[in-house]
């Protein structure tokens, strides 16, 4: 997959389609960014790795490989895995249930199509040869519809990414959003004060 600006990604996000009955509403968005931050600091404090709760070792070490490649860390801001996306990605999954066999159901695939082509897993190709299967599914209006599962796992994954990396204070920082600050109002600037012809009390 060729490397990808955040703001393409935005776009390409807003171009694929929404899948209605998978989708999750802000609050659980915000729940789940809490408690996969919450999860990474646990796992730190603890000085150990964050243990997934509802892939496996080796499908999560896939999912924090995608992640990466998804929204890879830039000039701007850290990467995916460093925003703590896919801890977010597990939370969601773990807890929406419905998701749970597409997910796992296209790591399969991933791994099956990998072997096809190259004779190992996802995870042992090397970056060209992932990059050369994300290709091939990055893109829904231009995929070949032999990859349609692939299509739909990659496209669903991407969402969860982003969403998981843009409710992070790193896609915070990244977006340029700064809430609420204080400013100072000093006035209008003497020049249109005096072509209006408006004068302060002293």
């Amino acid at each position: 997959m060729r490397d990808l600006k955040r703001r393409r990604v935005l776009q390409i996000l807003g171009a694929t389609p929404a899948v209605a009955a998978l989708a999750f509403t802000e609050t659980e968005a915000e729940q789940a960014a809490t408690q996969a931050q919450a999860a990474r600091r646990t796992a730190a404090a603890a000085g150990t790795a964050y243990k997934p709760k509802f892939f496996t070792a080796s499908e999560y070490a896939t999912i924090v490989l995608l992640a990466d490649l998804i929204i890879p860390k830039d000039e701007r801001s850290g990467s995916a895995s460093e925003a703590g996306a896919p801890e977010f990605v597990d939370h969601i999954v773990n807890v929406q249930k419905e998701r749970q066999v597409a997910a796992r159901g296209g790591l399969a695939w991933l791994d099956t199509e990998s072997r096809k082509r190259f004779d190992k897993t996802f995870l042992r190709a090397t970056d060209a040869e992932r990059r050369s299967i994300l290709d091939d599914i990055a893109y829904p209006e231009k995929a070949d519809k032999r990859f349609s599962h692939g299509v739909r796992f990659f496209s669903g994954l991407r969402d969860l990414v982003a969403a998981g990396f843009w409710s992070s204070k790193i896609g915070v920082k990244d977006l340029g959003y700064q809430g609420n600050v204080p400013t100072q109002w000093d006035g209008a600037p003497q020049a249109v004060l005096d072509k209006l012809g408006v004068k302060y009390d002293a």
